[in-house]
Order: structure tokens, then sequence, then C-alpha cells
């Protein structure tokens, strides 16, 4: 009994904790978001206006310390309608305009205001840029990353170099991960106390040259 009570505390705790990041961050304007917390897992409901909102709720959620996953459940209610075709020429100029994302190689289909991003880049931080150009236009209510990872650049001795990587992050204790290795893919392994370390060991794997892949299975155990 004592123990079941302690967990409900402690989910109680977790929720206050989290809508007090929703109050606490500027980019999230929407009241209509409701938060559930169970055994350390967060529950995100309601409506936003835009994606961009909805994924700053989801990081603002993850940033808080005791929260072990996210289930993020908003949904977006764009302020503006705009058909499938509007939107995907804007999404063709926002992905143009960005310096990081390659001139050629990536696709983006539009239904329902839901973005498909295809094709191929050398780089993660490409991928990830052509998805945060996308984002914040007026309409979009999703995206979906389908961006394949493909380097020119042989993948070498990538094990000890995200092995160096992590130990030289301040953010993260190395001796919590373990890092396998296969043919440009890379699978973490292991503990972290919160999902920013989690996220910091993910980012610290893409980095090396010639990763294709990161399954990071890392468990946040606070």
């Amino acid at each position: 009994m004592l123990a079941t009570k302690s967990i409900k505390a402690e989910d109680h705790q977790l929720r206050e904790a989290v809508m007090q990041q929703l109050d606490w961050q500027p980019e999230i304007i929407s009241k209509d978001i409701s938060v559930g917390a169970k055994e350390g897992v967060v529950t995100l409901t309601g409506f936003v206006h835009s994606y961009m909102e909805k994924i700053a709720a989801e990081n603002a959620a993850k940033r808080v310390y005791g929260a072990k996953a996210v289930a993020n459940d908003i949904e977006v209610k764009p302020r503006i309608e705009k058909t499938d075709p509007e939107i995907a020429r804007e999404a063709v100029e926002a992905l143009k305009r960005n310096f990081t994302v390659p001139d050629s190689g990536i696709t983006a289909t539009v239904k329902n205001g839901l973005i498909a991003l295809e094709g191929s880049v050398q780089w993660n931080y490409q991928r990830e840029a052509a998805e945060t150009a996308v984002r914040d236009l007026a309409g979009v209510k999703s995206v979906m990353n389908c961006i394949e990872v493909k380097p020119k650049v042989s993948p070498g001795n990538i094990h000890a170099k995200i092995e160096d990587a992590l130990r030289r992050n301040a953010e993260l204790d190395a001796r919590r991960v373990i890092v396998t290795t296969h043919d440009g893919t890379v699978e973490l392994r292991g503990n972290v106390r919160s999902w920013v370390e989690k996220d910091e060991a993910g980012a610290a794997a893409w980095a090396a040259p010639g990763v294709t892949k990161v399954e990071n299975n890392i468990v946040v155990t606070p």
C-alpha cells in the first residue's frame, strides 16, 4: 500500500512539474494542453495551433526530471487552413531557403496537412534541418521524416570515435552507455538519468563519420 501511494505521489509531482514547464516555455501558447503521468510515462493531450508548438510541448516534457517516456497525443488545429498544394509549394521554398539542406535529393509530399519528406543526405544534421525547415509552415499538422542518411565516407573506426565523444561530453556519464556498431549502424544501450542525456548520446553517435543509422535503446532511469 505504501509503495502504491508513493508511486501515485511521484506521478502527481511529475504531472505538476510538466505543467509548470509547459507554462515556462514562451513558444507554447496554447492553454488547451492536458497532462497525465503514470509510472514515469507522461501523456500529452489537447490541441495546439501549429506542429512546431506540438513538438515544443513534447521537448518540454522530456526535459522534466522523472519523465521516462512521453506519449504526444496533442492534436494540431491550424489557425490558417491551407490546401495541400499550397503547403507543398511553401515546403519546397522552405527547403531551398535553408542553406544546411542539400539543393537536390529531397522531395516533399503533402496529404491532409501531413508532410512526408523522402530522399537521401550525407549527414543526419542535414536530415534534421530538412524537417525543421517545414515544421513551422502554416497549415502543417504533422511531419514524417523518411529521409535516409547515406554517407559517401567509409565508416572507419566509428566505435572508438563515438566512445571518445561520449567521454568528452560534460552532460553524460559515458560509463552508463554501451556502444555497438555494425556496417554504419550504431546501437546505444544502458541507462541515463534524463532524456537530455539520452538525446546527447544519440547526437554524439550521429556526429561520427559514416553513420547511417542510430538505434537509441538507452533507458531513462531517474
